[in-house]
């Protein structure tokens, strides 16, 4: 079991950077296109230079850093890589530390499972809407809902992921938290 999630969190965190890389490289073409334009015979000579031609470019952009946003944090970033205030966590018996990760887990996956539906209640009308400049790039079948979507999967992930600390909590309770060589408590 141990093998299958190290082998997607590796998938998930390929594609990450994959989006990353992406994202990077649009954003050198649109450097490139925008200070080509200020030379003026550059877009005579070279046409695919023309400005007018790279306005997907910013969109491009934006798609892509709201679904590494919502894909990072549903398949790449852990639990202990998220800021906590766990001061009181730490300080309590571990019985205690079982029924908050129930009931704080609980009240997650329940909240995300049930803003599942009124969210995609919402992009059923985004389902009409296009983009303003990716058709002229990856043609007219993207719409609005395509470039949210990445949302609903993210809503899914963090419920499983909290249903499954809860499952783990009841199953198997708490494990101690460690101290390193300074007594400090380490997740």
């Amino acid at each position: 079991m141990k093998k299958i999630q190290a082998g997607l969190g590796h998938i998930a965190q390929a594609v990450a950077a994959a989006m990353m890389a992406a994202m990077f490289l649009t954003f050198i073409l649109q450097i490139i296109v925008r200070y080509s334009a200020r030379v003026e015979w550059l877009p005579d000579r070279f046409p695919f230079l023309e400005p007018t031609l790279y306005g997907w470019t910013l969109e491009f952009c934006l798609l892509l850093w709201v679904w590494l946003v919502f894909w990072g944090n549903a398949f790449v970033v852990r639990d202990r890589d998220h800021v906590t205030f766990d001061i009181l966590f730490h300080a309590v018996r571990p019985a205690v530390r079982r029924w908050f990760i129930i009931i704080s887990g609980l009240a997650i996956c329940i909240s995300f499972v049930l803003s599942i539906e009124p969210t995609w209640t919402k992009f059923f009308i985004l389902r009409i809407k296009k983009t303003a400049t990716l058709s002229a790039v990856f043609g007219d079948w993207i719409r609005m809902r395509d470039i949210y979507s990445i949302y609903i999967v993210f809503l899914v992930a963090v419920a499983l992921r909290y249903a499954w600390a809860v499952y783990r909590a009841v199953r198997f309770g708490v494990e101690e938290p460690t101290t390193d060589t300074d007594g400090n408590t380490a997740k």
